[in-house]
């Protein structure tokens, strides 16, 4: 049983029903529990882990006990941890809690120090009758992950004939030293000591050129996978549905992404490696063979006193490695978010307090990576004593070899040599088989986004220009996960062609996810969504957001020129559009003021801009793909009641259908018709102004 590290904030539930399936023999992974129990942004309840736990064949017994009675639980279990968390206790031993903790890693506790986690609930579970053991973990493959690459067949032929051409060179160069010291020293031969330098000069200037015909592919290869592979992975983010991003921190999914890295260092580094490595340790030990049977043992035992410190290693670094990346994600999420958030810091006098939970988090990184830095220490110097132990071996035993006569002094060289070669190259095939097994660890953090299914696309070309601006929701329903509150519940709501209309209600009834399921951000749990008479489904994604332009809370503007965010950083913007644009959005006029014009930069995230004029860039940005049906999420909550009622007198003359989330009675007021929700339900639906007729 080993630690399984959550990837979202909200699964630490679902972790620990992984670590304890595998501790009854039913291996599974977080992926395949993620899309059989959907859970939500607010978490795991007890209830729901209950009803999880007993859909995995285990019969759940909950518990409330006071700390001292946890030695009485039946191990593995879980622990409710800090009112909204989950950890696995593995075991009690010597008055101390092994814990296993989803967003933290392996952990021992002291019972008084886990009394300040520990909020009294456990739940115990034993595989019941209709329990099968099994492994259920898919099989990851690399062309799933990263996608495929042009001319990697090629690239590689190249790189192995390269390297097979420096392999041979590096034989012939024990040779030369047996021809030097066995013929031409023995026999005082300076014509034969001359051809045989000049030999070996003529297989050191060709390995000189190889290697950097070798090393020159080496670099081409890498920044061709570096920019075929991040760009597939890449392109795969973003086409993710949002809430993925949602439950995710930022910092979790830049290390996520970061693994790519170490990857493509191993492949580039290892596909050639592992052949050629191969080849060559057969030749050596075989030529090691020819010269001495007992030397060639020596060795081959050192080599797997060696392989054997690696696997008893192998383990022990996994753990610390995955638990150093994930304490170290965590850090650089709280790090961004601090930046991000300054002000609130600076205005709540937080910063001291923000600070001293950095250095806290800084810290368990740190402490993992002295773990981690102790046992290669302890590797090295045994690895070095295994060596150095060999070494004086084979001085003793070789030496005695020369004084009996069984071995020349020039064939003693040339198997120093041949060993030189041959434990150089088994140890990187040994080192790169741990490191292949270690990509197990990255290749599951990576399967995070590389297997995530990516948002449905329409399968054929819509023009979206000649669809009906109008809108239907039937019977729409929508809840974050089996066993929440419904968000929305069996609503029908029919927009007809340029309508203008208010959504209200108290906050939290869902006017901004009825809002999201429109949009496709948010799939309804039941129901459908209709443009202009088609399934939302049948349009895809993509076909419904170029019908619609949008602004909601969340926007943020990018670090460019004003016209560049107004046009949205399209490569053929048109001035003439986002001048138009920017005059409906009422912030033309703002806009020339200022001493660069539409080339003003706006800082990251919009910084340097007010509130209000943020919003309406936001707005010109919305209008300038022309949509046919515009919706805003309280678009207009930072603008003064006069600018407001300019936008909105702007946005009428404009033949689009309009729909607006808003609290404020002006916004309100200016709708032709009046949607009230509650508790995710059309309880008033009020027409003020005729539909006007559009053009």
């Amino acid at each position: 049983m080993r630690v399984t590290l959550q990837s979202e904030s909200q699964e630490c539930g679902l972790a620990c029903l992984v670590m304890i399936a595998a501790a009854h023999g039913l291996h599974l992974d977080l992926a395949t529990l993620r899309q059989r129990f959907v859970v939500s942004i607010k978490g795991t309840s007890l209830a729901q882990l209950i009803r999880y736990a007993q859909n995995l064949a285990f019969t759940c017994r909950p518990l409330r006990l006071e700390l001292e009675e946890i030695p009485q639980l039946r191990t593995p279990c879980i622990l409710h941890w800090n009112l909204n968390h989950f950890v696995v206790l593995v075991k009690v031993q010597n008055g101390r809690l092994v814990i296993f903790d989803p967003a933290r890693g392996r952990q021992v506790l002291k019972l008084e120090e886990a009394s300040r986690h520990f909020t009294g609930v456990a739940l115990e579970l034993s595989p019941n009758a209709e329990f099968v053991p099994a492994q259920h973990k898919p099989r990851l493959r690399l062309r799933a992950l990263v996608g495929r690459v042009l001319g990697l067949k090629r690239a590689l032929g190249n790189i192995f004939v390269l390297a097979l051409a420096l392999e041979v060179v590096a034989l012939l160069s024990p040779q030369v030293t047996q021809w030097v010291v066995d013929g031409a020293l023995v026999s005082a031969d300076h014509h034969l000591l001359l051809l045989a330098v000049m030999g070996g000069c003529l297989l050191m200037l060709i390995d000189f050129v190889l290697r950097i015909a070798q090393g020159w592919m080496g670099l081409r290869l890498n920044q061709q996978l570096a920019l075929q592979w991040s760009g597939n992975l890449f392109s795969h983010l973003l086409r993710l549905p949002w809430p993925y991003f949602e439950k995710r921190q930022l910092g979790d999914i830049t290390a996520r992404f970061q693994s790519l890295s170490a990857i493509r260092n191993v492949f580039t580094g290892g596909a050639i490696t592992i052949v050629i490595d191969g080849l060559v340790t057969l030749v050596t030990v075989s030529m090691m063979l020819l010269y001495s049977g007992a030397l060639t043992g020596i060795v081959g035992v050192a080599v797997l006193l060696y392989a054997l410190l690696r696997l008893a290693f192998y383990h022990p670094l996994r753990n610390a490695s995955e638990e150093r990346i994930v304490l170290a994600a965590r850090e650089n999420s709280y790090f961004l978010e601090s930046i991000r958030t300054v002000l609130p810091l600076k205005l709540f006098n937080m910063t001291s307090a923000r600070l001293g939970t950095w250095q806290n988090m800084m810290a368990d990184v740190q402490n993992r990576d002295v773990t981690t830095q102790k046992m290669l220490l302890a590797f090295a110097s045994l690895n070095t004593l295994i060596f150095g132990v060999e070494g004086m071996l084979l001085l003793y035993v070789g030496g005695i070899a020369v004084l009996e006569g069984s071995l020349s002094l020039g064939m003693l060289l040339a198997f120093l040599a041949y060993k030189s070669q041959f434990t150089g190259r088994a140890s990187k095939l040994i080192d790169l088989g741990i490191e292949i097994r270690m990509l197990s660890l990255h290749a599951e953090r990576l399967a995070d986004i590389a297997l995530e299914p990516v948002e449905a696309l329409s399968q054929s070309e819509t023009d979206v220009q000649h669809i009906d601006p109008s809108i239907e929701f039937r019977d729409v329903s929508f809840r974050y996960a089996e066993g929440e509150p419904w968000i929305i519940r069996n609503l029908s709501l029919t927009i007809a062609a340029g309508d203008s209309v208010a959504i209200v209600g108290p906050s939290g009834c869902g006017k901004s996810t009825l809002l999201k399921i429109m949009l496709g951000l948010l799939q309804p749990t039941e129901g459908e969504v209709r443009l202009g008479g088609i399934p939302a489904r049948q349009l895809g994604v993509d076909g419904v957001r170029n019908l619609i332009g949008v602004v909601m809370q969340e926007d943020q503007l990018f670090a460019g020129s004003l016209a560049e965010n107004i046009a949205c950083f399209a490569p053929q913007a048109d001035q003439d559009k986002i001048e138009d644009a920017a005059r409906h959005a009422y912030i033309h006029d703002t806009i020339c003021q200022m001493p660069m014009g539409y080339q003003t930069l706006a800082a990251e995230m919009g910084s340097g801009l007010s509130g209000g004029q943020r919003q309406r860039v936001m707005l010109a940005r919305a209008l300038y793909k022309q949509p046919k049906i515009l919706a805003l999420d309280e678009a207009t909550s930072q603008l003064d009641l006069h600018s407001e009622q300019c936008v909105v007198h702007a946005m009428q003359r404009l033949a689009m259908t309009r729909i607006s989330i808003a609290h404020r009675q002006e916004t309100i007021a200016l709708a032709h018709r009046l949607v009230r929700l509650e508790k995710g339900t059309v309880v008033e639906d009020l027409r003020r102004l005729p539909i006007p007729v559009t053009t």
